[in-house]
Parts: C-alpha cells; structure tokens; sequence
C-alpha cells in the first residue's frame, strides 16, 4: 500500500477516534553514550563528561552526560567551547563496542516484559501495546518494571525516559516530556496544548530546513503548525509527507514504507597525528577496506564508489568512479586509489581532515542473472570469482583472530586504533562489524 492510499483511508475515519486508546510505548535512553561509560567508569560518576570521536578539542562532543548539559555542552558542541564553559569537563574517547554491547543487554531487559516492535536507533525502541496493556495503567506498570529491571539488571547509571500515547510519533514525543527519567503519557486530546512550549524542531520530522520553511511560511509555533490544513502542511513539505505529518500529530499511525539499501560507506574525521597525505592515504584504504567487508557480509555487489576529501581550510573535494559489478578488496581499492590520486596529484594542500567513502548502485547477490557471454569471458570471471574468495578468506580470518590480522598490503599497527566501528545514532552496528 503506497502512502497515498493509505491517507486517502485515514479520510475516511473519524479523527477522534483513537483519543483514548494508548497503542505504543518509546523508550529513549538518557545520554546513552555518556552513561555507559559512567556505568563502566566510576570516576565519571556524577560529572561533567562529553563523548568525543576524537581526543582534539578541535573536535565536536558526540554526548554529553547530564552534568555537562547542566553547564550547556550538548550534541555537537566544540570541544574548545565546551572546555570554556566547564572547565572541569571530562573528555572520554568513544568506545562504540560497549555501546553495542550494552544496547544488546538493554534489548534483552526490556523483552522480558514486553515485546520489541521497531529498534529506532542504538538509544531508542518502540513497542506495540496490546489487549490489556493499552489500558494507561496497565501500560504505566509496564514501563515502570522496565525502569527497575535496567536498574537492577543493568546498571544504576542507565536511565531512560518512556513515553505512552496512541501512535509511535506521540510515543516518542511524549518521551521527550520529561528528562531524564520519565515517564509521560499522552493523548491525542492533549495535542497541541501539553507540547506547545516545544520548538518547531523538536519535533520528529523538522529539521533546520523544515523549521524554515515553516517560519518563512509564518508558522513559528506548535500551535499554529497544529492549525493549519493537511493540504496547507502538504504545500509547506512540497510532498506527501506533510500530509503524514499532519495526521501524525493529531494520533493517526500509518506505516513505514519499506525502503532498498541505497548506498554502504564510512567516514572518518582524522586525528592531528593522521592527517598528511599520505598517512591520510592509509585511513582512506582501511576505511574502504571495511565498507568492502561490510558489502560482502551484506551479499551484495556494487557498480560505483565514490571518495571525498576535506582539507584542512576546510574545502571539500570529491571524485566518483564507474565499474563493472564487484565486491572484492583488489578491485575497490583500485578504484578507490584512482580517485585519491586524481583529488590530491599537484593540490596545494598539505593535510587532511576528513575522508569519506561510499559504495553504491548496489545489487544482492541473489537477484542477479547468469552472463550472456560468459563462456567467451571465463578468464574474467575466474580471475573476479578467485579475488572474491580471497577477500572472503581475509574477512573470515580476521573474524576469527581479530580485525586486521590480515590486510591487503602493509598496514602499520598504529592505524588499527582509529578503524574501530562507529555509531550512527540510527543505525546499530551489526556485533560482526567489530571485526571488519
């Protein structure tokens, strides 16, 4: 069913209907990061600490613990800034393995007292509410074992805010009520007068460019989003997602579409110690090397990779390459140094900041078709399928013994320490990530 269908039914309904049926729980864990490693650390215990990608206060903090919001260092803050504001701020280096690690055993907790519908991200889940539980209640008692079980079953220091209205998007606004801790319900009679001291982008959905809009439109509060018509929020979006939204917010649930991996990569932002070329040369290698790996694991194939470059004044460059179908390590980083000499041969920069690289046009191993002409190119084919083996051995070699126990080519054991996973705040690493 397209969206369209699916709002052409919901007109059809009685707005009202649902105002007092509770169908979804959220739980958002309260600065997730900053609180695994205070779980872990206990001289963070109870201060200021911002997560950073890297140990630079030319970096920007990734999480803060609470002790460090109170000063005013949040997502996103400079590091030079935050020090600024709270000097005493403790800066710890991600540790994205525990943070997975810790999500895993949170999962399994919150599964012994209801199931999990959707994984929203490596901080957020939502579970459907049925029978009895949409009963507020019911669903309160629910989401208050939940909170005692991540105490006792977790850690002290992992704390999380729940809310309970009657669609995920209210859900997961209702959690945002109340931090940290909390624990909120909320009900489509409720809207827009229980969030109208919200900005436009706390808001799911509205994003710098959104919030905007909307201002340039004349919208500049909760309430006067909430008042205007379901073609007017359509006219604003410029699709039919403004539509969504609009029943969204009044409590109406329609369902994700279903979406095709589009594209897999990594980026990294260099530390001081990487970022001559040619240092900078041997992380763009590593990093390809594990999207490669990721791409293998995933069985698929891509067709196009595309670098970029950000140089240390901060200009950005980029060069794309076309192939034949491949998923090995020879082929990619072929394709891969091509680019890199293109961007960097004769440029007056001397250092690099950061590096990106993606790998797309994909196609599942599964939904491709035998060559017309393979016989006439058997050499080819037996030469890509031996390069594919060979980089499927490296993968399961390094599984089984360690990331980078073997590569392709010379990598100095000192570059090992910046190739660690990392964590998109929606997307969860897979466990064999750790190893690619």
């Amino acid at each position: 069913m397209t969206l369209e269908t699916q709002l052409i039914r919901t007109k059809h309904e009685q707005i009202s209907g649902d105002d007092m049926e509770l169908n979804w729980l959220y739980l958002d864990l309260n600065s997730y990061f900053a609180s695994v490693e205070q779980q872990l650390q206990p001289k963070l215990q109870s201060k200021p600490v911002a997560i950073v990608p890297t140990m630079t206060d030319a970096t920007c903090a990734i999480a803060a613990s609470y002790e460090a919001k109170a000063y005013g260092v949040k997502t996103g803050t400079m590091i030079y800034e935050a020090k600024k504001i709270c000097p005493e701020l403790i800066c710890v280096q991600a540790n994205h393995e525990n943070y997975v690690k810790y999500h895993h055993i949170i999962l399994a907790e919150i599964d012994k007292h209801i199931p999990i519908e959707i994984i929203s991200s490596i901080d957020e889940v939502a579970c459907k509410l049925i029978g009895s539980q949409k009963n507020e209640k019911e669903a309160r008692k629910i989401a208050n074992n939940i909170k005692i079980g991540i105490q006792n079953n977790v850690g002290q220091y992992i704390r999380c805010s729940i809310g309970i209205a009657p669609n995920r998007f209210l859900a997961k606004t209702a959690s945002n009520l109340e931090k940290p801790n909390g624990l909120q319900v909320l009900y489509s009679k409720d809207i827009p007068e229980r969030i109208k001291h919200f900005k436009l982008s706390d808001l799911t959905g509205i994003g710098k460019a959104m919030e905007y809009r909307l201002n340039k439109s004349g919208i500049l509060s909760i309430q006067e989003l909430y008042n205007i018509s379901p073609k007017h929020m359509r006219k604003i979006w410029g699709n039919v997602q403004g539509e969504k939204f609009w029943y969204m917010l009044r409590g109406k649930e329609i369902a994700d579409i279903k979406t095709k991996r589009k594209t897999i990569g990594h980026s990294h932002v260099l530390e001081p110690k990487w970022r001559l070329i040619e240092l900078a040369k041997k992380v763009m290698l590593r990093l390809l090397l594990k999207a490669a790996s990721r791409l293998r694991r995933m069985e698929y194939y891509c067709s196009c990779l595309s670098l970029s470059i950000r140089t240390e004044k901060n200009i950005r460059l980029g060069g794309k390459s076309k192939f034949y179908r491949a998923c090995d390590n020879k082929k990619l980083q072929e394709e891969a140094t091509k680019i890199w000499n293109q961007l960097t041969k004769k440029q007056k920069f001397k250092q690099i900041k950061k590096i990106s690289i993606t790998l797309y046009n994909l196609k599942k191993k599964s939904d491709l078709h035998p060559e017309l002409f393979q016989d006439s190119n058997k050499k080819i084919t037996l030469n890509i399928n031996r390069f594919e083996t060979l980089s499927k051995t490296m993968d399961n070699i390094n599984t089984r013994f360690g990331r980078d126990s073997i590569t392709l080519g010379g990598l100095p054991n000192k570059i090992k320490s910046f190739s660690g996973t990392r964590i998109a705040f929606t997307r969860i690493p897979d466990k064999q990530e750790f190893y690619e």
